[in-house]
C-alpha cells in the first residue's frame, strides 16, 4: 500500500507566536545602555515622543491667538472645552479650592492618555499605553503627586501620622499599619492595571479577529473577520475616552485623599 504524503501546502499558524508578535515592543533604533538603563527607542517609546509632539503643538496652535469668545470650531474652544470638562466634573469635586492648582497635571495626563489611546486606532500604529511599563510610569508619576501633595499639605511629620486613621486603638496598630501602606501602593497598581488591561484587550481582540483568517487558511472568513475588527476598532475610539477620563478622575480621587484636612 502506497501512503500518500502529507500535504505541506498549508503550513500551520502559531496563534500564540502571532499574538505575542502583535503585542511586542519592537526597537527601532538600538541605543547604548547606561546604568542599567536601556535608551533604545522602541515603538512604543516613538508612539509617545509623537504624542507629547501632537500635544505641543495642538496646545501652541490653540492658545496662539486666544480670543474672550472663542468660535465653536476653533482649538481654543476644544481645548477650554476639556479643561473645564475637567476642572468642574473631576477636579473640583475631590480637590476644592485647591483645583487649580493640581489642574495643570491632571490636564497633561488626560491628554496624554487620550492620544496615545487615539493613535492605537490608526493603521499600523501601536498603543503606547498597552504597554504595562508605559502605564506603570503613568501610575508611578500619580503616586508622586500624591504623596508629595500630602506632605505638603500636612507636614511629613503629619502625613505620616494620619496614614493610619485617627481613633484606631494602640493593640490594632501592626496590623493596620502595614494594611494602610499596602493599600497605599495599590492605588497607583491598579491605575497601571486598568488603563494597561482596557488598551491591551481591544489590541487582542481586533488581532484575534484578523488572526481567524490565518487560523481557518480561508478567505471565506475575511469579510466576517475584518467587520469585526473594524467595529472593536471603532469601539476602541469611545474607550480611548473612557480610559484617560477614569485615570484622570481616580487620580484627582487619590490626591484629594492626600490632602483633605481628616486625611
Amino acid at each position: 500500500m502506497i501512503e500518500t504524503p502529507p500535504d505541506t501546502t498549508k503550513q500551520s499558524f502559531d496563534f500564540t507566536a502571532f499574538m505575542r508578535e502583535e503585542l511586542a515592543d519592537k526597537v527601532l533604533i538600538k541605543l547604548p545602555t547606561v546604568f542599567g538603563i536601556d535608551f533604545s527607542i522602541t515603538k512604543d517609546v516613538l508612539m509617545m515622543l509623537i504624542a507629547a509632539v501632537i500635544i505641543i503643538v495642538f496646545c501652541h496652535l490653540a492658545m496662539r491667538r486666544p480670543k474672550l469668545i472663542p468660535l465653536p470650531t476653533s482649538l481654543q474652544n476644544i481645548l477650554e472645552t476639556m479643561a473645564e470638562f475637567l476642572e468642574n466634573d473631576v477636579a473640583k469635586p475631590f480637590l476644592g479650592e485647591q483645583t487649580h492648582r493640581f489642574m495643570p497635571f491632571l490636564l497633561t495626563a488626560f491628554l496624554f492618555i487620550l492620544v496615545n489611546n487615539l493613535m492605537g486606532v490608526i493603521p499600523g500604529a501601536t498603543k503606547a499605553t498597552a504597554n504595562i511599563s508605559v502605564t506603570a510610569g503613568l501610575a508611578g508619576i500619580t503616586f508622586v503627586v500624591v504623596q508629595i501633595s500630602g506632605i505638603r499639605q500636612h507636614g511629613l511629620v503629619g502625613y505620616l501620622r494620619h496614614i493610619v486613621p485617627p481613633g484606631v486603638p494602640m493593640l490594632l496598630l501592626p496590623i493596620m499599619i502595614p494594611v494602610e501602606l499596602l493599600g497605599m501602593l495599590t492605588k497607583p497598581f491598579a491605575l497601571a492595571i486598568r488603563l494597561f488591561a482596557n488598551m491591551t484587550a481591544g489590541h487582542i481582540v481586533i488581532a484575534a479577529f484578523i488572526g481567524l483568517i490565518f487560523l481557518l487558511q480561508s478567505w471565506a472568513v475575511a469579510p466576517f473577520a475584518i467587520l469585526g475588527a473594524v467595529g472593536v476598532n471603532l469601539l476602541e475610539i469611545l474607550i480611548a475616552f473612557i480610559q484617560a477620563y477614569i485615570f484622570t478622575l481616580l487620580s484627582a480621587v487619590f490626591i484629594g485623599l492626600a490632602i483633605q484636612e481628616n486625611h
